[in-house]
């Protein structure tokens, strides 16, 4: 019998989320740790059958790569609070599998509250904690776990007692806690710790699959890069160095005396969460949207400008009203530090099915209303999709010819009105004359229940109109 090697298959097989054209291979550095770890988890996932149920919380550092990898649910969250999601995920779906993957930096530093209160809670998701005693992807400053002596970019002549305190000992504070199940501390430096280390992988996850138990699980492994060591000169330094600050072993274990723990999800109907969040009902006519119904709507938009220009607003009319269409619809707002002056863009989509994440990266629609958004998103947008652009400010045309495109001067149609703010009102009009996806009239009535400055609710409805009569007279 021949026995097959492959990927396990809770990888994907081709990295497709990955940046730049290498989909094969993983982003990280030969020696690292990451990729060893990586692959003891997705051997055990598929091995105990859970892969489809499992979901991976990946936050800043390394280890949110994990995105790219794990043929997984993945959730990408803030800096350190991957421990919170994690807790609302599995309340929300207490039969799914949740896996907390972190760093050093990640865990130990702006995320300790987290872990500590999720431990403390004992909630039932296993947490992965990978120690490589340095910040490895923001370019090597000391983290909580580095060591006494030992030099990064923030410590040029070593970690100092006196100056930066000692090493913190994550595993052996969690082990004080009441609530975890199982605490141990591993590492990843030559064969026989590395298959160790698989045991235990497999052990917090079981505990998790059965026993909804909280494990803990903290994993020594090398930074090469940050180290500046070989690959295998950095996994000595992990035996040689690094475990004599942390050494290795079980800081709590009472697996066979915890009987387990149910997460029970509490369902809301619709109707009691509108009360429960004191939220309005938005009104849905149905006979006016009745002729919207039957279309197989599924529009993913960006749009993009400069702050000020009214982009966010944009984003949010077309979402609110896609709501008074009985549409399901998703908005994420994405914008500079400066805002106003500074860039802008948010995700919209409006579709009859369920939307999984609100995260546009291939927009079916590009809205451009300045020159470097349609430099940034026109190559994003899908082959057959729909672009357009405020040519009264962008002074190019866009150059693919696999994509409808309507230059509209939404700009000088607004100052047309008396108030060039309005020409993001002046493209909504266009875009749903062009699309035939929402009813003109109720947005027009409803506009006065979206914007938030009253007073300049007649002027829009006109830029809605003004818009909407440049796509009719282009058709004509």
């Amino acid at each position: 019998m021949n026995t097959i090697l492959k990927k396990s298959s809770s990888f994907f097989d081709v990295y497709e989320r990955r940046p730049g054209s290498d989909k094969l291979t993983t982003t990280y550095c030969p020696g690292c740790g990451h990729g060893v770890l990586h692959k003891l988890i997705a051997e055990a996932l598929d091995d105990f059958g859970v892969r489809e149920k499992t979901i991976f919380i990946s936050p800043v550092g390394c280890s949110v790569f994990a995105y790219y990898y794990f043929h997984t649910g993945n959730v990408q969250v803030a800096h350190g609070r991957a421990p919170a999601a994690a807790t609302g995920i599995k309340r929300a779906h207490p039969g799914s599998i949740v896996i907390s993957y972190q760093g050093d930096g990640d865990l130990a530093a702006i995320g300790t509250a987290e872990i500590i209160h999720a431990a403390n809670r004992g909630e039932g998701i296993t947490v992965f904690f990978v120690n490589n005693a340095v910040y490895g992807m923001t370019g090597g400053q000391m983290a909580p776990t580095t060591l006494i002596g030992q030099k990064t970019m923030t410590t040029p002549r070593g970690r100092s007692v006196e100056n930066d305190g000692y090493p913190i000992r994550m595993s052996e504070i969690i082990a004080t806690l009441d609530a975890p199940v199982f605490v141990e501390r591993v590492m990843i430096g030559d064969t026989k710790s590395t298959m160790h280390t698989r045991q235990t992988v497999r052990k917090a996850l079981k505990l998790q699959i059965e026993k909804n138990g909280f494990s803990f699980i903290e994993v020594l492994a090398a930074c090469p890069s940050q180290l500046k060591m070989t690959p295998s000169r950095s996994k000595l330094w992990v035996k040689e160095v690094l475990e004599k600050r942390f050494p290795l072993g079980v800081c709590k274990d009472i697996s066979g005396e915890f009987e387990g723990r149910k997460f029970t999800r509490k369902d809301v109907k619709n109707d009691e969460l509108h009360d429960i969040l004191d939220l309005e009902t938005a009104q849905v006519d149905l006979e006016k949207i009745s002729r919207f119904q039957d279309k197989p709507i599924n529009e993913e938009i960006k749009v993009a400008g400069f702050g000020g220009q009214g982009v966010l607003s944009l984003g949010t009319v077309l979402s609110e009203m896609g709501m008074r269409h009985n549409y399901e619809v998703s908005w994420l707002p994405s914008y500079g530090p400066e805002m106003r002056g500074g860039t802008a863009n948010c995700s919209v989509k409006i579709s009859k099915k369920k939307i999984g994440s609100p995260l546009v990266a291939n927009p079916t629609i590009l809205i451009a209303m300045n020159r470097p958004s349609l430099d940034k998103f026109e190559n994003d947008v899908v082959s057959g999709g729909l672009i357009i652009y405020d040519d009264s400010l962008i002074d190019r045309k866009p150059v693919r010819d696999d994509v409808d495109i309507i230059p509209i001067p939404a700009t000088k149609l607004a100052d047309e009105l008396g108030n060039t703010k309005a020409a993001n009102m002046v493209i909504v009009g266009a875009l749903i004359t062009v699309k035939e996806i929402m009813s003109q009239q109720i947005i027009l009535d409803s506009l006065g229940d979206v914007l938030k400055r009253k007073n300049l609710v007649e002027l829009n409805q006109k830029a809605i109109l003004r818009g909407a009569e440049y796509i009719k007279n282009l058709k004509k």
